[in-house]
């Protein structure tokens, strides 16, 4: 009986191995990203081949800014771009309908609060809570003007059938016209000659000194009475708000949108060198249009009551830019040399992998058609039947123009996508994702900037970003995908990509021209080598590692 039970024990095991030999033998038409190498496997071999791509500069109209995750405000001086001035306005929006002030309301004062970006990195010999701040670019001064807007912000575009989102641009345009200054700049509020973002802890103190609160660093305006300005300032805000109490002006949310149209934040700087730069988050629970004020104690006689009447800016919100330069398109047929790519209202790169071609039914066999007939056969009508080669890894690698770029901060992250669907690639979404660390979040897929020492072989220190396509190629090559025109452009924070809207571009001839959000929320720009680099070593190619039949 022993014996029976070990000669069936034997048998189910030659049948696994069998089917295991089997299944590897199916798997080789069907599992396109296995990694097999001529170590553990005697029937492969691997290798890799180089194929041409098309790559050129295609510099940028006026971009969508309207409801951005995050508002631009500064100047950004690129030594090799130039100067971006960063502007924005936006409304103010508030939870309570019918807001009552009360009777004999004394105003204290308003105070603007929008925190920045920011890491505590320990405390300081006092106890307070020390900051690094992480969206702040530069550290010169300039000119900050806060202006009360008379331009209202439409949630709707008046002349579409359906209600279509209303559009607004960097240039200050819509689609039916242009925004002008003087309607921007209404009342002024309040102007800073030298306004610089500082990274100190915000202390709170009551009316005897002692601390009620502690606030991480923000951009803080206070209006408070004390000189005839200042008692200016006060007033201003007691007459468009306070004195409004119980007046439909106020009652609802309609109504305040038309009649306080919002805030105007107005960035200048001279002739000198300016660069301060800030990425604001306005959506923050933190930020907002506080009033602290006094009223009666209709209760009883006893002392005043102290109160507080809050704006947020979760509504409406437009971003201004304003470019002291400009970019050519490169060369779509042939390519370029170098690649130009600049945040915001820029410049990107488009992609053509081999001669960005599909299969057709012409007579002329193109770079795509060799690839394809290379990898897979097809039937007569191009679907997939199996794999002749393996796909393991496909990367598109960018060298950095070091003598071009003059900026003292690379940018670390670029990023890819599909400019047909404006979407991620497919690698976007197998690539691990880091919520709380952006910079290192899909790594695999989007290297970030890295720097390659060629110094002991007599050659120099480069920089360059690898871009892994591997399940790109595969969709293309298996399941029949398109070989899509690719978009690269330079990105703040990658993982605003996973679920962001599309934003417009302003281009008359393609109403689906898009721009991902990560790039037009970064001022920051580079030069990469394109496909046409002189020095053959640095240029642009797309770089398969495959495997294949040892026949």
């Amino acid at each position: 009986m022993n014996y029976s039970k070990t000669a069936l024990r034997n048998i189910a095991v030659i049948g696994l191995l069998a089917c295991f030999v089997i299944a590897c033998d199916k798997d080789f038409a069907t599992v396109e990203s296995d990694i097999i190498n001529t170590n553990n496997a005697t029937n492969f071999e691997t290798a890799s081949n180089k194929y041409d791509v098309i790559s050129y500069t295609k510099a940028l109209p006026p971009i969508q800014t309207n409801n951005l995750p995050v508002n631009l405000l500064g100047i950004y001086d690129d030594p090799l771009y130039g100067k971006t001035t960063a502007s924005f306005v936006t409304q103010l929006s508030t939870s309570f309908v019918e807001p009552d002030f009360g009777q004999n309301t004394v105003l204290d004062s308003v105070v603007i609060t929008i925190p920045y970006f920011s890491t505590a990195t320990g405390l300081d010999e006092d106890g307070n809570t020390e900051y690094e701040l992480d969206s702040i670019f530069g550290d010169s001064s300039y000119k900050l003007s806060l202006y009360e807007s008379n331009y209202f912000l439409r949630d709707f575009e008046p002349n579409s059938d359906i209600n279509d989102p209303q559009i607004y641009y960097s240039n200050k345009t819509t689609s039916t016209g242009s925004i002008s200054d003087a309607v921007l700049e209404g009342t002024l509020i309040r102007s800073i000659n030298s306004f610089i973002p500082e990274n100190k802890q915000i202390i709170l103190t009551d009316t005897e000194g002692e601390i009620t609160e502690r606030q991480p660093p923000a951009l803080r305006m206070v209006f408070k009475s004390g000189t005839p300005e200042q008692d200016a300032e006060l007033e201003y805000w007691k007459e468009k708000i306070i004195d409004k109490s119980g007046e439909p002006e106020i009652s609802n949310q309609s109504n305040l949108n038309d009649y306080f149209r919002g805030l105007y934040f107005k960035a200048e700087f001279d002739d000198d060198i300016t660069n301060n730069f800030a990425i604001l988050n306005l959506t923050s629970n933190d930020a907002n249009v506080t009033l602290h004020y006094t009223r009666d104690n209709t209760l009883n006689n006893d002392e005043p009551i102290q109160s507080t009447f809050t704006f947020n800016f979760v509504a409406n919100r437009v971003n201004f830019l304003s470019n002291d330069f400009t970019l050519s398109d490169g060369d779509p047929f042939l390519g370029d040399e170098r690649l130009f790519l600049k945040g915001g209202e820029g410049s990107l790169a488009m992609i053509k992998l081999f001669d960005g071609e599909n299969i057709d039914n012409d007579n002329n066999i193109n770079s795509f058609e060799l690839f394809k007939n290379d990898f897979v056969e097809t039937d007569e009508n191009g679907n997939f039947i199996r794999s002749k080669k393996l796909v393991n890894e496909a990367n598109l690698v960018f060298y950095v123009d070091k003598d071009a770029v003059q900026s003292l901060v690379e940018p670390e992250r670029i990023y890819i996508y599909d400019t047909k669907n404006n979407s991620p690639l497919i690698d976007y979404f197998f690539d691990s994702a880091s919520t709380l660390d952006p910079i290192n979040s899909r790594t695999a897929h989007l290297g970030r900037l890295e720097e390659v020492d060629n110094t002991a072989n007599g050659g120099e220190v480069e920089y360059r970003y690898k871009i892994r396509i591997t399940e790109h190629i595969n969709n293309i090559l298996v399941r029949d995908s398109s070989n899509v025109d690719l978009g690269l452009v330079v990105s703040g924070n990658i993982n605003l990509e996973s679920n962001a809207q599309d934003y417009d571009i302003l281009n008359p001839e393609d109403d689906n021209d898009k721009l991902p959000v990560s790039s037009i929320i970064t001022q920051r720009g580079t030069v990469l080598f394109g496909n046409n680099a002189m020095e053959e070593g640095k240029r642009l190619y797309l770089e398969i590692f495959f495997t294949e039949p040892n026949n």
